[in-house]
């Protein structure tokens, strides 16, 4: 339901109707006939595929590198850091491979190819238009009994996604520090920072 605040008399959307309209959004990439049986798939198994490349593209970040931004395995932990650093941007975990998807605007795979080539050792990859990705049902997070893919960072409402920016700088942060754990850092540099990649959150616009 909604209420007016009480100083300015603006309606406050509840969080479950905030959930509601980013359902219809998501659900909106498919065409009309295949909408219901998206909702059966998440009833009944917690998890759809939706088409990439229309309102979204997604980022897929390699477990490890997103425990080394986040300077802990912890799961809670994880969830916490990507919230902050991605300012609240929706992250899926896949917990069983070990991933972890971004949501990013539409344009990103085409903005991104020379990234994404860099990227590539590091097997971070970013997948639009012609792909699908498995999209739990928007009240899976770590407090239902063992999900096999959850929101770490929860689509607080409609058409919310990850800034870019904010991407670049976690996987950066990441990949450093995942080559420090690696011995790869020079002698004569300093040793890597330990502090998670929440401190990125004010370097990098929207």
């Amino acid at each position: 339901m909604t209420a007016p605040h009480a100083d300015t008399g603006v309606l406050i959307h509840s969080r479950a109707e905030r959930r509601l309209a980013a359902q219809h959004w998501l659900l909106s990439t498919l065409p009309e006939f295949g909408r219901d049986r998206a909702r059966m798939e998440w009833q009944e198994h917690g998890i759809t595929m939706l088409p990439l490349g229309t309102l979204f593209a997604a980022v897929r970040l390699p477990g490890p590198l997103v425990q080394a931004a986040a300077a802990s395995t912890t799961p809670a932990d994880v969830d916490h850091v990507l919230g902050e650093a991605l300012q609240g941007g929706p992250v899926i975990c896949d917990r069983y491979r070990s991933r972890y998807y971004a949501l990013v605007p539409a344009s990103v795979p085409r903005k991104w190819q020379q990234a994404v080539k860099d990227w590539q050792a590091g097997h971070v990859a970013v997948f639009g238009q012609g792909t699908y990705l498995g999209v739990p049902r928007l009240d899976a997070d770590t407090e239902r009994p063992d999900p096999e893919s959850y929101w770490s960072v929860p689509m607080d409402s409609p058409a919310t996604l990850c800034a870019p920016l904010h991407v670049a700088h976690l996987i950066a942060v990441g990949q450093q520090q995942v080559s420090a754990q690696r011995g790869e850092q020079d002698a004569d540099d300093p040793a890597p920072s330990q502090t998670p990649a929440t401190g990125l959150r004010h370097d990098a616009p929207r």
